[in-house]
């Protein structure tokens, strides 16, 4: 199970570059179960997902990752719906010190989107439990929740 939060980035960290980060390229076969192929770095992933109803703000996924060769990643993308979403991931340690009541040894996914959806910046932060996910206090450098707002979901990136 994934349970993630989904943020804007109201601004950068400072040395963006100091962390580590990958070119990520990824499509779609359909979006209801979603079945997502993607391209990081030199990985090719099948990953099929699909969103479980909570009363949580946070996101749940039932989630499975198949790997593929570049051959295949090459034959499904010509089949994906929509365009293609292209975008860096930088990996950010939101580790803190257990007694500030915040967070401790939890990673932001901070995506720079290229192409199409130049200018967009959202971070995901994937939680071990719901409760984790609920009581989140955000860094002072994202933005608002955009956790349950579809516009913000790569499927629908990839439709635009």
């Amino acid at each position: 199970m994934e349970i993630e939060r989904k943020y804007l980035v109201r601004e950068l960290p400072a040395n963006l570059d100091s962390y580590p980060h990958v070119e990520i390229e990824q499509g779609y076969l359909c979006t209801s179960p979603t079945l997502r192929i993607r391209r990081a770095g030199d990985a090719y992933i099948l990953t099929v997902k699909e969103r479980v109803r909570t009363t949580s703000s946070a996101i749940h996924n039932r989630e499975e990752e198949f790997a593929l060769d570049a051959e295949k990643y090459e034959l499904l993308k010509a089949k994906c719906e929509g365009r293609m979403v292209c975008k860096t991931r930088y990996r950010i340690d939101l580790r803190r010190s257990e007694g500030d009541g915040l967070y401790s040894n939890l990673v932001a996914e901070l995506d720079i989107f290229h192409d199409q959806h130049e200018g967009l910046r959202l971070v995901e932060v994937e939680f071990p439990d719901t409760q984790s996910a609920d009581s989140f206090v955000k860094p002072d450098w994202f933005g608002d929740d955009v956790s349950s707002d579809k516009r913000y979901r790569n499927s629908w990136l990839a439709q635009q």
